[in-house]
């Protein structure tokens, strides 16, 4: 493919290993350019043609970079998309892509003053478990929702050892880590909540940050929405259950990606991106003789199809799917006071 565009990592720890650049490596319409390593050059060894740079002024000072990925610690994603933008860089910027409502404001106006693309990275919308989903509720098969859970549980007690997840600086704690990966995906099924609820609270010993939060979301036609994640999860329950008028769907959490992403397994792989089929959903619908309960498999999943988006827009103009007006959204609700309602 011609006319690639060149770009550069800020970061090369497991974002930047894991789910960057192996995309940038492998889609076409990329040239894997440049990366930030101030100490270990760890990514020449995967990608010997790359340059490391020791800094990221060095990085940006780069002419022949276009694109930069921001896919450093949370509370440096602003500063670090600033400094981009204004070096005249297009940005793909990791999630949480702001941690106000205010500084999401604040980038986005500067990337319209610098005439250059910020592009969100929520790559959950390319799960396999969420694209089943997805193609469940834009079928109709379950008449109008009524209840909606969507969770992401895990049993991590101890905390974690990379200090900034546990500091409670601007971005840190499980709402900012997973909290933009629920909410982005139910916003993008079923746009901005009339109403909202929020709770968090910190559970594990010693934590300094919330390590669990939850929504219940309200939409039009009476849709109740609950969106949930905590750290002290024992026994997950299903990532995602549905109710509707004519039937339900029940899915567990089964994307691979990250898995083989980890074990070396490349995108381009036949069975990248393919989840068990004993993990298919459960979708069971009402008739004239009974419910019947039939597995639903999920397509593949491929986060892929986010860099051709980026790849698209940067090129030829075509919209982004992940909209700015969503992302607002979003900020909203993770800014959200406990206990408030909002919208």
């Amino acid at each position: 493919m011609h006319n690639r565009i060149p770009t550069g990592l800020l970061a090369y720890g497991m974002s930047g290993r894991v789910f960057h650049a192996p995309f940038l490596a492998t889609h076409p319409g990329f040239a894997l350019r440049a990366v930030v390593e101030r100490s270990r050059q760890e990514a020449r060894q995967t990608y010997p043609d790359l340059i490391s740079y020791n800094s990221v002024a060095a990085l940006l000072a780069d002419p022949a970079i276009e694109l930069v990925v921001v896919n450093t610690p949370n509370d440096t994603h602003a500063e670090l998309t600033r400094m981009a933008l204004r070096a005249g860089k297009h940005v793909l910027l990791e999630k949480p892509v702001a941690t106000s409502v205010a500084e999401f404001e604040e980038l986005w106006a500067l990337a319209r003053q610098m005439g250059r693309h910020l592009l969100a990275y929520q790559n959950r919308r390319w799960d396999s478990d969420f694209l089943a989903v997805r193609q469940v509720v834009e079928s109709g098969q379950l008449g109008r929702l009524i209840e909606v859970n969507f969770r992401f549980d895990r049993y991590k007690p101890a905390l974690n050892v990379k200090a900034f997840k546990e500091t409670p600086v601007p971005g840190s704690g499980l709402l900012y880590d997973l909290g933009p990966h629920l909410l982005d995906q139910v916003i993008s099924l079923f746009g901005r909540p009339l109403r909202s609820y929020k709770t968090t609270g910190r559970y594990r010993p010693g934590s300094q940050v919330d390590d669990y939060f939850s929504y219940h979301l309200q939409y039009p036609e009476g849709l109740n929405v609950f969106v949930t994640s905590g750290l002290l999860i024992a026994q997950p329950l299903p990532a995602f259950v549905l109710h509707g008028t004519r039937g339900s769907f029940v899915k567990a959490r089964a994307d691979v990606q990250e898995a083989q992403l980890l074990a070396g397994i490349s995108p381009l792989a036949p069975d990248y991106g393919r989840e068990a089929r004993e993990l298919a959903g459960s979708l069971t619908l009402a008739g004239a003789d009974g419910p019947t309960t039939t597995a639903y498999p999920a397509s593949k999943g491929d986060y892929g199809g986010l860099f051709e988006a980026v790849y698209q827009t940067i090129r030829h103009g075509a919209a982004y799917p992940i909209r700015e007006a969503e992302l607002r959204w979003q900020n909203e609700l993770l800014a959200q006071a406990p206990g408030l309602r909002v919208f």
